[in-house]
């Protein structure tokens, strides 16, 4: 089972995921897109990731609006898992850009 980040860790983390926050046992990333298809590219794009990885975020999807938390639940918090995750997001969302 992955281990839980200390808030060092969390913190240094942070520093190279500027659109991500730590809530809770989550890291967060609203994302706003200029349209619903492509809100829904980008979560094609993140599903397939999360299928490779074995990992999958909990996403909140509004008309063009995204919104992901990443959390390792089986640990009860934020691992090195949701921070790979987090960048792969990233990669999805800067690929539509």
């Amino acid at each position: 089972m992955a281990e839980l980040l200390t808030d060092d860790q969390l913190t240094a983390e942070l520093a190279d995921l500027p659109e991500w926050t730590a809530q809770g046992v989550s890291l967060v990333r609203t994302a706003d897109l200029p349209s619903f298809r492509a809100a829904i590219d980008v979560v094609d794009r993140v599903a397939d990731v999360a299928e490779r990885m074995d990992h999958h975020p909990d996403i909140d999807i509004r008309w063009r609006t995204l919104v992901f938390h990443c959390s390792t639940h089986s640990a009860g918090g934020i691992t090195t898992l949701d921070v790979s995750l987090a960048h792969e997001i990233d990669r999805a969302l800067d690929a539509l850009a």
